[in-house]
């Protein structure tokens, strides 16, 4: 083994000691409400097949869209006229018709002038913070975003600063303070740990009388809340002035992959220009887009997905209140149910499992120190009686490990 091997093999000694070690699970089905896990490389038929049957509280397809028949149909569709790659980047030659028209559709959805797609939620948040913020600049951030927002904050050249979750009075002092060229505060819409819902309407008045920029990234609200599936601006009756800068991923309630920005012209064609994660990165497949706006299409057309999982929310938490399941106060499709030992959530998970329900076991540094947690997520393609059976193994389980 060598010197570095020998180092790195000390640093994962370390979290396998202190119960952090990560391990993937193999998927051998479509995502879905229930899902074969743990099936082996060997994608047979016969091996996915006799691979565990589970059903899965751990994704984010919040409207059952990953698997569905016309998503599917769009991707074929134009896997036959496209091919698979697209060969470029979007400034080179791998912006297609495709990519062009659901990015006209996705501003037209959003109420903004226009929309750009990036590769990844990661990439876009990244991409925007580093194309906007810059030296003499103030960055402000929740300390609970997501780490793409964080990462981006770290990389950019401004003045960043990040405030205790949802502290609003933070934000207000660090607003007040030093002579800036330009404010950005920058939020999780949703955040994807905990569930909850960022004070938007409070930010935005700081902002607008600081005159600084708000930046949501909408991930875990893009589909499905508001009455259109608008998001959590949307449900909270935001306008393009007050949230700026937008963006949304597709690989979550829209059942797809990629990200994108939506906001004003001049916004996105300083993206164009400058953002550094769009120009320098292989565009998405075009059969990725195709099958993207039929998605999109779905969440317009079939708002009875975002009724059932509202429904669905309310019976898990009335549930977990009868049982004396412990619950943040969350009322999204992220239900976290707060365990804080690292040791005893994996046991947890484990034990769920077992029972036949996959739900995500979060612990450091994904949440911070005694923060680990089952991260439980609700989606329309569940029943009612799954939820009545998680509920009941999830009461058992912690019983037990009491």
């Amino acid at each position: 083994m060598n010197s570095l091997d020998t180092q790195l093999r000390a640093d994962l000694e370390a979290r396998q000691q202190a119960d952090l070690y990560r391990r993937r699970r193999v998927l051998a089905s479509p995502q879905g409400a229930r899902v074969r896990i743990d099936g082996g490389l060997n994608t047979s038929l016969e091996n996915q097949i006799e691979s565990p049957q589970c059903c899965n509280f751990s994704s984010n397809d919040y409207l059952g869209l990953a698997n569905h028949p016309e998503v599917i149909a769009a991707f074929q569709a134009a896997a036959n006229i496209y091919g698979v790659g697209s060969g470029a980047s979007h400034l080179i030659s791998g912006h297609s018709r495709e990519h062009h028209a659901l990015e006209e559709e996705l501003a037209e959805f959003t109420g903004r002038q226009r929309a750009l797609l990036f590769s990844t939620g990661y990439m876009a948040n990244v991409g925007v913070l580093n194309a906007l913020a810059g030296s003499g600049d103030l960055l402000l951030e929740d300390r609970l975003n997501h780490a793409s927002l964080l990462d981006g904050g770290f990389l950019c050249r401004a003045q960043f600063e990040r405030y205790p979750h949802g502290d609003l009075s933070a934000v207000q002092d660090h607003l007040n303070s030093g002579n800036y060229r330009r404010k950005f505060i920058a939020t999780d819409g949703v955040f994807s740990m905990d569930g909850d819902v960022a004070p938007l309407p409070a930010l935005a008045e700081l902002a607008e009388t600081a005159g600084a920029a708000l930046m949501v990234d909408d991930a875990h609200g893009f589909g499905v809340l508001g009455k259109h599936g608008g998001g959590v601006v949307e449900q909270l009756g935001l306008s393009a002035q007050q949230v700026p800068i937008l963006m949304g991923t597709l690989g979550k309630a829209f059942g797809t992959f990629g990200a994108f920005v939506a906001g004003s012209d001049t916004l996105i064609e300083t993206l164009i220009q400058f953002g550094r994660t769009y120009i320098y990165t292989t565009a998405l497949p075009p059969a990725i887009a195709a099958a993207t706006r039929a998605s999109l299409k779905l969440v317009q057309s079939e708002p009875g997905r975002r009724e059932k999982l509202n429904a669905l929310i309310a019976r898990f938490r009335a549930g977990a209140a009868q049982l004396d399941i412990p619950l943040t106060t969350s009322s999204t499709a992220i239900q976290p149910v707060m365990i804080g030992d690292d040791q005893r959530v994996s046991e947890l998970g484990q034990i769920l499992l077992d029972q036949g329900f996959w739900v995500g076991a979060i612990r450091p540094p994904t949440v911070p120190s005694g923060g680990a947690r089952l991260r439980i997520t609700l989606t329309a393609g569940h029943s009612d009686a799954d939820v009545d059976g998680l509920l009941s193994a999830l009461h058992s389980a912690l019983r037990e490990t009491r």
